[in-house]
């Protein structure tokens, strides 16, 4: 049964580190039927370990989720045959970051966007204030603007009006007066009308 097993993978590297999870891969020599992978992940101070199991997979990579802010651990790495596991791989040491700290710049670019769309988000967010202020700014000037002709064009029409309402005050004058322009423009109009007809 031992000559059966498959051989212990190698290369085994951990990739997108972070505060709080970290991505182990490996490679499997090639001549062997591998259907699954086993992680063992252990804290350094030897606190926690946890054994991560999985099947029916071709998978070379796995997540490493809920890891704790700068803490050292240590993983193993063993393929899953069809007759049994693998040796463990070598001890692989790695340690996570701070919660402020950025990615490395030689990470996977996979990752990097959900820290740097959280800087634009900021950035952003700024950006939208002024925009936002800019535009309140703006229509305040336009309102402003607005109800200063407003007021002219009121004071315009107050003025025609009270000129208008004055008049009409004195019943006599203005009925005779407006009768009397109408009268004319209806005498004037008069002719013309029989000018065309003519």
């Amino acid at each position: 049964m031992h000559s059966d097993r498959p051989p212990a993978p190698v290369n085994v590297s951990v990739m997108h580190l972070r505060a709080d999870s970290a991505t182990v891969s490996w490679e499997v020599p090639e001549g062997d039927i591998i259907i699954g992978f086993s992680i063992s992940q252990q804290r350094m101070d030897g606190k926690m370990q946890r054994f991560i199991r999985e099947v029916n997979t071709t998978s070379r990579s796995c997540v490493l989720w809920d890891l704790e802010e700068e803490t050292d651990y240590i993983i193993q790495v063993q393929s899953i045959g069809l007759y049994g596991e693998s040796q463990a791989s070598k001890r692989v040491h790695f340690r996570t970051l701070k919660k402020t700290d950025r990615f490395p710049s030689n990470s996977s670019n996979q990752d990097d966007p959900t820290v740097q769309g959280l800087d634009k988000a900021r950035h952003l967010q700024t950006g939208e204030m002024i925009i936002i202020v800019v535009v309140l700014l703006m229509w305040a000037a336009v309102i402003a603007l607005f109800c200063r002709q407003y007021d002219i064009i009121k004071d315009n029409d107050s003025s025609n009006s009270k000129e208008k309402v004055k008049p009409s005050s004195e019943r006599s004058t203005p009925e005779h007066h407006s009768g009397g322009l109408l009268r004319s423009k209806f005498h004037q109009s008069v002719p013309s009308i029989n000018i065309i007809e003519v």
